[in-house]
């Protein structure tokens, strides 16, 4: 049997057989001269559901920390919220990864931003009724959205020809920046919009928020079909629904993947590493520029431009992954990163050089996360992807939880310098376990 050329990883050539009911999916069928069209069609609905899922969650994230001090009754309170928005993926990413193993992709992104729309209908009723700790448990539940976004980069990899998965994946990334850019400018009319309603304007964000989760969710379930993940399972497996291959695809086995696969765990370090360098530094940085005079205009243009590295260059990362290989991406990931920890640990008054290098952490974070996942999905068998994607989520998001948490500590008590300084130590197992994949393969 040969492997036909543009296909996953695997397919047979002519008509093949998708999912059946036991695999949660109506019996659908695709043949090889229909996947490139299936890959563009699905690349499209992601990157609608991205800019949608981006733009609800930046029109809340805009706010939460202000309504949450309003509410709270103090800025001590502030910072729970934004510990809140990142517990929620941390809390759903193992159980969205076995919904997704079991059910497909569209199940557990439908799901993910259903979750997102009452979290923030939760959150704008602890406004409402001035309970903080009704806000903070919708904030988690808000954060479901993220969830979906951070997911949705996997799907796209689903039916990618391998040597095309980081720029799929990248592409996914990018649109992001479109909703994330939007977001922060429609906050104030979303807090005008329900003056009068009895809701805090701070919380009209959330209102619009639950809007546009609601309609990414509906955009996934009506257009997200066939789905790639049950789709690229049938162009792999012989019995896609066997007992066997259902217990490959368990929780279990994706963490075994991933425990016998250097090149995974490699993945795993990169993914959570860029991840918690990127929140610990970036959470303080605009407590950094009060301390040296900065308005919150100018927080607001460091913080875009961060913003703007985080995303906007995703494709080149996914192309440059792609052409260089995986191992040469994540080594520029640990240069853009502790470049950028210096550039900023050592700017002292110098707004410019800390925006510098807010920028370059963007980019080294983008470098990271795209590489990472790219590897982690060549590095894992097919059946185990959705799991293994799910533990990398999971520990992503944790990670960054505790990062944000004790770069708080690390500041007040020492500086941000040092902060950027302990940060670039979380750089130290990349570095080492890449270099040891190099050597490995020369």
């Amino acid at each position: 049997m040969t492997q036909t050329p543009g296909a996953p990883d695997s397919a047979l050539p002519g008509h093949i057989p998708g999912p059946g009911p036991a695999t949660g999916s109506a019996s659908t069928s695709v043949t090889t001269a229909e996947l490139p069209a299936l890959r563009r069609r699905v690349q499209a609905v992601l990157i609608a559901t991205q800019i949608l899922g981006g733009l609800g969650i930046a029109i809340g994230v805009a706010l939460a920390a202000v309504l949450a001090t309003e509410v709270g009754g103090t800025e001590a309170l502030a910072g729970l919220a934004s510990t809140a928005t990142v517990a929620g993926p941390a809390l759903l990413a193992m159980p969205l990864a076995a919904l997704m193993a079991s059910r497909g992709r569209r199940a557990g992104l439908v799901l993910a931003y259903l979750l997102g729309a009452v979290g923030a209908g939760v959150v704008v009723l602890g406004a409402v009724v001035g309970s903080f700790a009704l806000l903070l448990a919708g904030l988690v539940g808000f954060g479901a959205g993220s969830s979906a976004n951070l997911a949705a980069r996997f799907a796209a990899a689903d039916l990618a020809e391998p040597d095309h998965r980081a720029r799929a994946i990248s592409t996914v990334v990018w649109a992001t920046t479109i909703g994330a850019v939007l977001g922060p400018n429609i906050a104030a009319p979303a807090g005008k919009s329900v003056a009068g309603l009895g809701v805090p304007a701070t919380a009209g964000p959330f209102v619009w928020a639950a809007g546009v989760f609601v309609v990414a969710a509906a955009v996934v379930a009506l257009l997200l079909r066939p789905d790639p993940l049950l789709t690229a399972r049938a162009l792999t497996d012989a019995d896609p629904g066997g007992k066997e291959a259902v217990e490959s695809r368990s929780l279990r086995a994706g963490m075994r993947a991933v425990r016998e696969s250097p090149r995974a765990r490699l993945a795993l370090v990169t993914v959570a590493g860029s991840h918690t360098a990127m929140v610990s530094i970036m959470s303080m940085t605009p407590v950094a520029l009060t301390h040296h005079g900065a308005d919150i205009e100018l927080i607001g243009l460091v913080i875009s431009g961060h913003i703007a590295g985080m995303y906007a260059f995703s494709p080149l990362m996914g192309r440059l992954s792609d052409r260089l290989g995986r191992l040469s991406v994540i080594g520029l990931a640990v240069g853009l990163i502790g470049a950028a920890a210096l550039v900023a640990g050592t700017a002292g008054p110098s707004h410019g050089r800390v925006a510098l290098g807010l920028f370059v952490l963007g980019l080294g974070w983008s470098a990271g996360l795209v590489s990472g996942s790219a590897l982690l999905t060549d590095s894992v068998p097919q059946a185990a992807r959705a799991a293994a994607q799910g533990l990398s989520d999971f520990i992503m998001n944790t990670a960054a939880g505790v990062g944000g948490l004790v770069a708080g500590l690390i500041v007040s008590r020492a500086g941000y310098g040092p902060l950027n300084a302990i940060a670039a130590c979380l750089l130290l197992p990349m570095a080492a376990l890449a270099l040891r994949g190099v050597l490995k393969k020369a």
